[in-house]
């Protein structure tokens, strides 16, 4: 039987455990999030005997309260054990973490009081960040980087086709942070202020024939995506995964989604692995 692959995700709230087991789950990984510190031990068993399971990723944090402080001793006693499995631990500074709980106004697990609470998880988890296999500091990552991070601890090869994305998005609404390549076509004319046309997108035939009408957007149109089927091989030979192309207007409802659409609709041509995605689309 081939050997599977157990990993504990765990870390500081807000360093992107949630984004890692998504991460995992796109690896092809059974992830379960939360898990009950008591129940540990015999998931582990039903993973060995059970045939329902390959690769699994595990999340668990201080969110279990007083419990976690049992989880050490018991990843100790599973270390002795033949069942081979890993402990990522996922962190960031406090600062960052500070303005992720500010931005997402998400409630700390541990109290209001958010720089307390970081403090006070600090001294919580930090026989689990010692006795880790794997310390990832996210700080400065965006979510492209963190999948390139696994990837590479899973020691996963890289096709010679790069996962692409495209993302339209809104200005007004902050530039996506998992963004390598962001444009902005701001520059092309507003189908916002025409009438017949606010309440349309980009996607709807009027809105396209409204843009095309406007010279620079065809002469764009080509130099862009010329350019990106110039980046892509250049990319992958860097040995990048994943790259996500995110293309704003002020709305994003009409340019930014015709441009992203047109060019997703190009490279689906010879890239079969890449997706498109409207951000702000449905939002007035």
């Amino acid at each position: 039987m081939k050997e599977r692959k157990l990993f504990i995700i765990t870390g500081m709230s807000g360093a992107g455990k949630s984004q890692a087991l998504k991460c995992f789950e796109d690896f092809g990984f059974y992830c379960a999030d939360n898990l009950p510190v008591a129940m540990l031990g015999e998931f582990v068993k039903l993973i060995e005997t059970s045939a329902q399971f390959g690769n699994v990723a595990l999340g668990i944090d201080v969110r279990e309260g007083h419990t976690i402080k049992e989880l050490p001793p018991i990843l100790q006693n599973l270390k002795k054990s033949d069942f081979p499995f890993r402990i990522i631990f996922l962190d960031a500074a406090d600062n960052i973490l500070v303005q992720r709980f500010s931005q997402t106004r998400h409630k700390h697990p541990l109290g209001k009081n958010i720089t307390s609470a970081i403090k006070s998880e600090r001294k919580k988890m930090s026989a689990l960040k010692e006795m880790s296999d794997k310390n990832i500091d996210t700080s400065s990552m965006t979510l492209s980087e963190l999948k390139e991070n696994l990837s590479k601890l899973l020691e996963i090869k890289r096709s010679k086709e790069m996962k692409l994305t495209v993302i339209s998005f809104g200005y007004k609404r902050g530039i996506p942070l998992e963004a390598d390549i962001t444009m902005d076509v701001r520059f092309l004319e507003n189908p916002n202020y025409v009438k017949r046309l606010k309440n349309k997108t980009g996607l709807d035939k009027a809105v396209k024939n409204y843009i095309q009408k406007d010279k620079n957007a065809k002469t764009f149109l080509g130099r862009f995506t010329k350019l990106v089927k110039y980046l892509i091989p250049l990319y992958i030979r860097e040995g990048k995964s994943y790259l996500t192309i995110a293309i704003g207007c002020t709305g994003g409802r009409h340019r930014s989604v015709y441009i992203a659409d047109t060019l997703y609709r190009s490279l689906k041509e010879t890239m079969p692995t890449v997706s498109a995605y409207h951000r702000d689309i449905k939002k007035q």
